[in-house]
This record gives structure tokens, C-alpha cells and sequence, in this order.
């Protein structure tokens, strides 16, 4: 059973939260642990991003950089300690059938969805006149629909500037800047990228978008606009986790948890944040009618990956003594990973014929949410479970 396929089953046979298709394979039980272990590495990921960067915006897509990852696997023999690093286990899932799963997720994920709008992809830029191995070409190729390029390493500037040129071709303009100045470039850099943007199934009409505070600390306090909605929206008020948080579905397979700490309670619903939580929510969700409000925003990141890698385990790929010997022979090689996320949220691009032009009527007696103080936010793929994006919004002016 492929890492996709076992995931959709995953959320459907623990959660009450999807009643969507279900999809069945009996070849083989061998990848049932791929799913659970794929979502724990995403969240041990953010949670470690997070507390490194506590006063500003967090924002990556985990299930892209555990691609990148296991794709980058392909470049060294000790593959098999890097995955392990990575929470898989090898005894029971050989490294083919890995691949060969991710291979599969990611066709899923590049499928045509109505509702989503994502362009997510990696690749592999080479600082010297290095010679890849045509094996390893042909596998990045293969199973992740990755190339690699060579870049001037005499000169950073306009090695940038071609980085930056091929990934705003990539994601058709959405993202234009990767990388700028590097003290010591290393001789391979790998970009991972993602663009999301969704249409949502019950949409915010812009003619009810208005100017309103959103409440960044204590002391600081902006302007931004402000989408609203008056509707049956998914809720829960936790009692053991100290957070209220609504559920939004974009049409086709994305689904959206807006997740509203108590105050002071932020880092206590970070560290609660896991597979049996996000499972519980699901089960315990229930429609309520409410006037919603949530900021309009786009939001976007960068990260150098070294150092929380080494936090997860995986620290001699990015040292001199790495073995890139599945990857060239001219070693050795220096590693920098390079994670870019890009999110707009807005009000979507398919409204109602009855909403367009009509300001919404917000019934005084309704409950009233208001995400106008940070919030997480999280970003899941329904059908194979994947976290597309994962974010902490301290300020989205």
C-alpha cells in the first residue's frame, strides 16, 4: 500500500471528520507506517521552527520539505541512516518502496484541484562544474520530477540572481525571491518551494471586506483588512487544549483549521499540536452558525534548514565529511537546504452569483469569532492527510 493511499485510509478509518472517498489496496501492508510518521516529522518540524523564530511569522509546508528530503536521500549511501533520521523505519518499508511512495504522493498532489492553486517543486543548483551521476539525474528526475543546474561559482551575484529566475518560472511569477547574499556558498544548494493559494466552498464576498485592528502584542496594534462571513462553520471550543478554532473546506481537497489561542496560551497550543490532537478536533468539530471574521493576507518565508535539521537528527550532511558519493566523485560537496512557502489568503476567486455586489447581513444574535490577535493556522490536503502549510501569524500587516 503506497504512502498515499494508506494516508487517505489513515484519516478516514481514525477520524469523523472526512466522509470522502475512500481508496483500497491490499498488495501490501508494508507502508502502513509511512502516513503516521510523515505528519509526527511535520509537526516535530514546526514546533522546532517556531521556537526559534517565538515573535515572528512561521510559515512552511512540511510535506514539500520531506520530499526534498527523501529525494536528497538519493545522493549519498548512507541513505539509510538519513531516512532513518527522518522517522522512517527500514526494516519494515525498503528505500525503494519509499521513494516509489513519495513518487505517488506527489502525482496526487500536482493533480488538478478546482479549489487549490499550488505550485510546488525542488531544485538542485550545482556552484561548481560538478558532474552529477546520470543515476542520480535520472532518479531526482524520476521519482520527484526534480532537475539540477549549474551556476557561475565565481559569481554569487549573478548565481543568485539565476536561482531566483528559474523559481519565479517555476511558480509562474508567485515567487520572485529565494536567495540574495551568502557568506560561504556551498557547492550545492538545494531550493524547495511552494506557492497555496485556495477558493473557498462557502467564499467572502470583497464587498465585505473591511479595515479593522488586529492586535499584534501587548503594546502594538495595526490596521488590515478584514474578510467576513456570516454562515454553518465548523467549531470547537477546547476545554484541555486552551484555543478556540474553526474548519473551512476550499473546494476540492484542501481544508483549513483557524486555530485561536487563549490569551497567553500560544506556545501551549504549539506544544500541543500533534496527530492525536489534530485527529480529536476532527471528531469533536461541530457546524455552528457565526459571524467569522479572518484578516486577509499574504504571507511568505524562508528558511535555511541546517539548523533545525540537525535538532531532528540529520547534522553530518551539511559538514565537509558528507558522502555525496551517490551524487558525483568529485567530493567532497557542502550542503545548503533552502526552504521558501508562500500563502495567500484572500477572499477566493468563485463567489456566488447572490453575494456578489451584496454587503452581508451579520445577524446581532450570532456567534462572533474574530481572528484579530496571532493565530495558527494549518493547512491539510484531505484525501492524503498531507500538511501543506503550517503557519504562526504574529502579524499580517
Amino acid at each position: 500500500m503506497s504512502l498515499a493511499l494508506y494516508t487517505c485510509l489513515f484519516c478516514l478509518c481514525t477520524s469523523g471528520l472526512w466522509t470522502a472517498q475512500a481508496v483500497t489496496d491490499e498488495d501490501s501492508s508494508s507502508h502502513r507506517d509511512l502516513a503516521p510518521t510523515n505528519v509526527d516529522f511535520a509537526f516535530n518540524l514546526y514546533q522546532r521552527l517556531v521556537a526559534l523564530n517565538s515573535t515572528k511569522n512561521t510559515l512552511i509546508s512540511p510535506v514539500s520539505i520531506s520530499m526534498a528530503l527523501a529525494m536528497l536521500s538519493l545522493s549519498t549511501w548512507g541513505s539509510t541512516q538519513f531516512l532513518q533520521s527522518l522517522g522512517f523505519n527500514l526494516t519494515e518499508t525498503s528505500e525503494a518502496e519509499i521513494h516509489q511512495s513519495f513518487q505517488y504522493l506527489n502525482y496526487l498532489l500536482q493533480q488538478s484541484d478546482p479549489g487549490l492553486e499550488m505550485n510546488m517543486g525542488n531544485a538542485i543548483f550545482l556552484l561548481q562544474n560538478l558532474k552529477l551521476k546520470d543515476s542520480f539525474l535520472a532518479d531526482i528526475k524520476h521519482y520527484y520530477e526534480s532537475e539540477a543546474l549549474t551556476i557561475p561559482f565565481e559569481d554569487w551575484t549573478k548565481a543568485s540572481q539565476q536561482i531566483n529566475r528559474h523559481i519565479k518560472n517555476k511558480t509562474q511569477g508567485r515567487i520572485e525571491h529565494v536567495v540574495s547574499d551568502m557568506d560561504n556558498p556551498a557547492t550545492l544548494i538545494l531550493v524547495n518551494y511552494i506557492f497555496l493559494k485556495g477558493t473557498w466552498e462557502l467564499p467572502f464576498s470583497p464587498e465585505n471586506t473591511r479595515e479593522e485592528d488586529f492586535q499584534v502584542n501587548d503594546t502594538s496594534t495595526v490596521k488590515v483588512p478584514m474578510m467576513v462571513q456570516s454562515g454553518r462553520i465548523g467549531y470547537f471550543h477546547d476545554s484541555e487544549i486552551p484555543c478556540q478554532l474553526i474548519q473551512m473546506n476550499y473546494v476540492g481537497n484542501g481544508t483549513t483549521f483557524f486555530i485561536l489561542p487563549d490569551q497567553g496560551h500560544m506556545d501551549t497550543v504549539i506544544a500541543a499540536l500533534n496527530r492525536e490532537t489534530i485527529d480529536r478536533w476532527g471528531k469533536l468539530m461541530t457546524p455552528r452558525q457565526m459571524n467569522l471574521y479572518i484578516p486577509k493576507f499574504s504571507v511568505s518565508d524562508t528558511y535555511d534548514l541546517k539548523d533545525v535539521l540537525a535538532d531532528v537528527g540529520i547534522k553530518d550532511f551539511f559538514t565537509n565529511q558528507s558522502d555525496f558519493s551517490g551524487t558525483t566523485k568529485d567530493i567532497p560537496m557542502t550542503l545548503t537546504v533552502l526552504h521558501k512557502a508562500m500563502l495567500q489568503l484572500d477572499e477566493g476567486n468563485v463567489l456566488p452569483a447572490a453575494t456578489n455586489g451584496t454587503p452581508v447581513h451579520l445577524p446581532s444574535e450570532s456567534f462572533t469569532i474574530k481572528f484579530n490577535r496571532p493565530f495558527l493556522l494549518l493547512v491539510f490536503d484531505k484525501f492524503t492527510w498531507s500538511s501543506l502549510m503550517m503557519s504562526k501569524i504574529m502579524n499580517v500587516a
